[in-house]
């Protein structure tokens, strides 16, 4: 049975939620699971990693992602060696800006954990040996702001972690692996609706960048976004338009239009479904907590 590690175990006594474990080497430690994500750089040696009756190689430059609620385990090591940075990212005030415009922000931390059976863990990332080194340096910043916690450390781990996802984003990119692109293609979809979220926008040209049979789109995006392309698009418009409410005066009707909508009314409709108020009352509610 798979033993949970707990954040208060593993985080700082003060509640910021990043660490870094160096595992060199890699010791037995058992079938678990976690409260929080583990971004995973293998550093040297070999092993399996072993998911529930899944168990995938590893090897020196292997580079994923595991989210909290992943049974996984260590084992057939030789001289395995790894770097697990530890994240809390519902605690963790991220501003992603343009990084949504990367395909492989949304490969590497979306779709390949989705999508790890399937592709029998051939869609990872594998960086070279001298992107594994500028990984590692991005990781001993991030460290040693984390042991030295002196004044605005938590601006400056912050920023180190996001420099390190960029990076590894920017390489999932690049990446020619056949298994990889394939994941590649359906995150430009999910990139176009990101970046595209205010214009009017077809399922048809969701599927046709992604290369694929609209039946097999619609089952990929959703196992890895947990919703429907066009459920995922109102979900944008909705929280962007939050945004606008809160921090400009224009009136509902208007950014509504601004964010994609058509009908004022299928927007408040909406974004009731998404907020559990009208945009009047999210406006009011948020105008009063700013000044109190």
């Amino acid at each position: 049975m798979a033993i949970t590690l707990k954040k208060h175990d593993w985080f700082h006594a003060d509640g910021f939620p990043m660490a870094v474990e160096r595992r060199d080497p890699q010791q037995p430690f058992g079938v678990h699971t976690h409260e929080f994500s583990e971004l995973v750089i293998i550093t040297g040696g070999r092993g399996l990693h072993v998911t529930g009756d899944d168990s995938w190689q590893l090897s020196a430059g292997d580079v994923f992602a595991i989210g909290g609620s992943m049974p996984h385990d260590y084992l057939n090591m030789d001289r395995l060696r790894l770097i697990n940075v530890l994240f809390d990212q519902n605690e963790l005030s991220l501003d992603l800006l343009d990084l949504s415009s990367l395909p492989g922000y949304h490969a590497l931390f979306r779709l390949e954990p989705a999508y790890r059976k399937r592709h029998q863990f051939n869609s990872r990332l594998r960086l070279k040996p001298t992107e594994v080194a500028t990984a590692i340096g991005f990781v001993d910043q991030l460290e040693d702001e984390l042991q030295r916690r002196g004044p605005g450390f938590r601006f400056m781990a912050t920023a180190m972690f996001m420099q390190l996802v960029g990076y590894l984003s920017r390489c999932y990119s690049q990446s020619n692996n056949a298994d990889s692109r394939a994941l590649l293609r359906i995150a430009s979809s999910i990139t176009h609706l990101e970046t595209h979220y205010s214009e009017s926008i077809h399922l048809e040209e969701l599927v046709a960048m992604a290369k694929m049979s609209k039946r097999s789109f619609l089952r990929t995006f959703e196992a890895a976004m947990g919703c429907t392309p066009i459920a995922y698009l109102i979900q944008l418009r909705t929280t962007q338009a939050a945004k606008l409410l809160r921090q400009t005066d224009r009136s509902v009707t208007d950014i509504a239009y601004d964010v994609g909508f058509n009908d004022s009314n299928y927007f408040t409709r909406q974004f009731r479904k998404h907020f559990g108020m009208s945009p009047r009352t999210y406006r009011q509610r948020e105008s009063l907590a700013h000044n109190a």
